[in-house]
């Protein structure tokens, strides 16, 4: 009976060795295969979009000041008001150009004694053709420097250029401003055209044309995707922001009003350059399929068979907020792995995840 016991234990012991050896046979094989994920690489067209934000203005946003400078002497708008063309905005005391006006009329008469005087002395030949001339010069001069004083004497006020809006009150009443100090900044809203103004780096400045295509959206519009075109580019660094400023035209009409200072986003798209014989070839793909990337170099895992992965070498270009674009390594092949790549290595097994 012992001898039946023993004979039955040891079946049973080797029964269950075999079946834990398979079952390891299995892990080790489906631990050697691993799975991946597989990005269908799609070859960026000849065009290329650069994001950039700013804010709404007008095409004839304005600063305002007085051409004599002086002390103000009232202020008569506030920031946010309507204005019309030709309204007083705001004016400086006259009592400097007042008096400069009375010594010029005081010089013109005395100019126009002494020229009058002249003459009778000269018809008398009592003074010489040289002493009438001299007296004549000094008149027009006179003459010529009351009409300087007048038309000082009208610049006293800051008259509205157009109708629109009150942008910005930048002095206040009483202040003494030189002249062409900026007193008001006014745009034309609603009887010009809107621009979006963004910022952008040198490389994008560089790459951006008079002319590329844009879209623009903002929170003040919701429902609307704003056509516009690169109208102008400064070409110099704002030192405050550094950055690049272009000015976007809106194409599309606005059917509600906009405001000076409002946030939009503008997509630029712009063109490869043409005077390169082959147009660039390059893809756009996740940071998560980059390994042993260091500055423009990297590797990647593709696979050409859909069962082995091979490490790849790529050139790197424009580094977005989640992607980044490859500009060679990547011809003909047709995906790249996305997921599952820092546990492979070359020759690796893998197992596509659908």
């Amino acid at each position: 009976m012992k001898t039946l016991y023993h004979s039955l234990s040891l079946l049973l012991i080797a029964a269950i060795s075999s079946c834990g050896h398979t079952q390891r046979e299995e892990a080790i094989q489906v631990e050697d295969t691993i799975p991946v994920t597989i990005l269908s690489l799609q070859q960026l067209d000849a065009e290329e979009t650069i994001e950039a934000t700013g804010v709404f203005t007008t095409d004839d946003e304005t600063l305002l000041g007085f051409k004599n400078g002086g002390v103000i002497q009232q202020i008569y708008v506030k920031e946010g008001d309507p204005i019309r063309k030709g309204q007083r905005l705001a004016s400086v005391q006259a009592t400097e150009i007042d008096a400069k006006v009375g010594q010029a009329n005081i010089g013109l008469e005395k100019a126009e004694r002494d020229y009058q005087r002249a003459q009778k002395l000269y018809r008398d030949s009592v003074a010489t053709l040289e002493q009438l001339q001299n007296a004549r010069s000094a008149w027009e001069l006179a003459k010529r420097d009351i009409e300087a004083v007048q038309y000082n004497q009208q610049q006293l006020h800051i008259i509205a250029p157009v109708s629109g809006f009150v942008l910005a009150r930048l002095a206040n009443q009483g202040q003494v401003v030189g002249p062409g100090t900026p007193v008001l900044q006014v745009n034309g809203a609603g009887t010009h055209s809107w621009m979006l103004k963004v910022g952008v780096s040198d490389r994008q400045w560089a790459r951006i044309q008079k002319g590329d295509l844009a879209e623009i959206e903002t929170d003040a519009l919701p429902d609307q995707k704003l056509q516009a075109v690169v109208s102008k580019k400064l070409e110099a660094m704002d030192p405050k922001s550094g950055t690049f400023s272009i000015y976007l035209d809106v194409k599309t009409p606005v059917n509600s009003k906009l405001a000076a200072g409002v946030f939009g986003k503008s997509r630029i798209t712009v063109a490869q350059p043409t005077n390169t014989a082959t147009p660039q070839i390059s893809w756009e793909i996740p940071y998560e399929a980059l390994v042993d990337a260091h500055s423009k170099q990297a590797y990647v895992f593709v696979t050409r068979d859909g069962k082995t992965a091979t490490k790849q070498a790529v050139q790197l270009g424009e580094i977005g907020q989640h992607s980044v674009t490859v500009l060679s390594g990547l011809e003909h092949v047709q995906g790249v792995i996305v997921a599952g790549s820092p546990y492979l290595t070359e020759g690796s097994k893998i197992r596509v995840k659908p």
